[in-house]
């Protein structure tokens, strides 16, 4: 299983990238977004990949986060969405908006991605509605993939690509509410909520912002 791949991006498509690794090429097929983020043909790339097997093809996903690979992986899991239609969901919200999309039960967010109905939008949100806390309290950047290597014996790239940073106090936010006893989708709900309204909180103003949120009304 080839879990992240660093190199040198040879040359960029409409779906996919090609990444020289010492003189192998690898073809990994990456959203929009993450395309859009690349640096220029010649220069250093890392990603977290994930392989999908099949009788006759092997494929390669590209992500720039930890949390993105992870969503692309259960998002699989839903019966009605295969590679295609992640990547589809993932281009269209981002990983931070699916994390949203799905802890708040918003599948109306979900059925804006080309290609995924209304029926199966409203099965992503249920069935992975319960997975939301635990991604969403992920960390991890290309910047951390550019610091380990791919294969044995390899150098590392020349050049470091830009990578978006996360905001831990998500993870922290969700611990914190986990141990007043809060209830694991009720607290992703309320974080993700908070996170919409302000993506640069710190871990306190997230928590305050959250209880606020968890408050009964009325």
């Amino acid at each position: 299983m080839i879990g992240k791949i660093a190199g040198i991006l040879e040359y960029r498509a409409a779906d996919h990238v090609l990444i020289d690794v010492r003189g192998v090429g690898y073809i990994v097929y990456v959203t929009n977004r993450v395309l859009a983020g690349l640096p220029s043909n010649g220069e250093a790339i890392a990603l977290y990949t994930d392989l999908l097997v099949r009788e006759d093809n092997l494929q390669l996903f590209g992500f720039t986060t930890l949390v993105e690979k992870e969503w692309h992986r259960l998002l699989m899991s839903v019966q009605g969405i295969g590679a295609k239609a992640s990547l589809a969901i993932l281009g269209a919200l981002g990983a931070d908006g699916v994390s949203r999309a799905i802890a708040l039960g918003d599948w109306n967010a979900l059925a804006k991605a080309k290609g995924v109905g209304p029926k199966t939008a409203q099965r992503v949100a249920i069935e992975l509605k319960d997975k939301a806390p635990a991604v969403m309290a992920m960390g991890g950047t290309i910047a951390e993939a550019l610091g380990d290597e791919v294969i044995e014996n390899q150098p590392a790239p020349r050049r470091r690509a830009p990578a978006p940073v996360a905001n831990p106090a998500q993870g922290e936010a969700l611990s914190a509410l986990a141990n007043l006893g809060y209830a694991p989708g009720d607290a992703a709900g309320a974080v993700a909520e908070a996170m919409g309204q302000d993506a640069d909180w710190d871990t306190s103003g997230l928590i305050r912002a959250a209880l606020k949120l968890l408050a009964p009304k009325g």
